[in-house]
């Protein structure tokens, strides 16, 4: 119930952010950025069809691609622990990568050198870029405390239930079974806390890309956007699931994580829909509101995807046993690089 409560407590929190500040007292739009009435891809009747369906598409494709690595427990050769899966994680984190990277931050980069702004003080700072670097390093504080926090915690706890440990010979290294346990219970600390930083950043980028898919009345662009983000959020999930699964919550807390993933870009859509009448994609206010955004969202999951997730399992055990292995890994991680590069063409 409680971790319930947290994730919709999130979406809340940014649904209610994106929403006042796109409110219609100060969405309006310089003349040279009002969008050409005899467009015929501006076509209102026509949209909103098709916004139905993308909430519909983006929904399911959004719960297969987070769930898929949940499942894969139940799949001998995909068993957690074994090569093939550590691959198929380090493909994963490329995706989550590919998405910091080639999605998220140019966007920002693009809203926020928009000419529909102001030429002081937009177009003579880097924002994007200052927003980036302060939230990868707000993510490293937040990481870092929230890890001490925790493990003082689970400490505590462990010292309160443990009697005189029993020592165990192994390898000639005397080693206790509350040290063993310490370290465990240490890690699996680390990717809980891992897989609820990472969900929140995604949920800030998917409830923006929902927002700008549900305001727009472009039926050229929606029909192009419905398969790009049914593959993007799908590749998404992946990645989350993957953070998710080696979290090892109960399977209500599995599920509650995937459901709130699944359920924030058609959520954004549905705002976007019920604000379309005033909302402007290129007024000022939303440029700045929606760049600043993706600008820390970026920052969040670029940090996340080089540092929690590929530079801890490179420089884990298991990769560094094999440089083999390191390879293939780098070469799924870059191949889900590579496939993120590609959507960008269309989302």
């Amino acid at each position: 119930m409680a971790t319930t409560t947290q994730h919709m407590n999130q979406i809340f929190l940014v649904l209610l952010l994106i929403s006042l500040a796109i409110s219609p007292t100060i969405s309006t739009v310089p003349k040279e950025c009002e969008t050409d009435p005899t467009d015929s891809c501006i076509d209102k009747t026509r949209a909103l069809p098709l916004k139905i369906i993308a909430i519909v598409a983006i929904l399911v494709t959004s719960m297969i691609g987070v769930t898929a690595p949940l499942f894969s427990r139940y799949v001998t050769f995909l068993h957690p622990g074994g090569k093939i899966f550590m691959i198929i994680k380090c493909f994963a984190f490329g995706i989550i990568l590919g998405t910091g990277f080639m999605h998220v931050l140019p966007d920002s980069f693009e809203m926020l050198s928009s000419p529909c702004l102001e030429d002081n003080p937009w177009h003579k700072f880097p924002f994007t870029g200052f927003v980036a670097m302060l939230s990868g390093l707000v993510t490293l504080a937040i990481d870092s405390i929230a890890t001490s926090l925790y493990t003082k915690k689970a400490v505590a706890d462990d010292s309160e239930e443990r009697t005189t440990p029993m020592i165990i010979q192994i390898d000639h290294l005397p080693l206790t079974t509350k040290e063993t346990s310490s370290t465990c219970s240490k890690q699996l600390l680390r990717y809980r806390v891992i897989a609820m930083v990472l969900e929140l950043g995604i949920i800030v980028h998917s409830v923006v890309i929902g927002l700008s898919l549900g305001a727009t009345n472009d039926t050229c662009t929606i029909k192009g956007l419905i398969a790009a983000l049914c593959f993007h959020q799908m590749f998404e999930g992946m990645g989350l699931g993957g953070c998710i699964l080696q979290a090892e919550y109960t399977n209500v807390k599995k599920f509650v994580m995937a459901f709130f993933f699944a359920v924030t870009t058609p959520c954004g859509i549905a705002l976007g829909i019920a604000l379309s009448s005033v909302y402007k994609d290129n007024s000022p206010t939303a440029l700045i509101t929606v760049g600043l955004l993706n600008a820390c969202s970026a920052g969040l999951l670029i940090y996340m995807a080089l540092v929690d997730l590929l530079a801890a399992e490179f420089m884990g055990s298991m990769l560094q046993g094999s440089v083999k292995l390191q390879l293939n890994c780098f070469g799924a991680a870059l191949l889900g690089c590579g496939g993120m590069s590609v959507l960008a063409k269309w989302a």
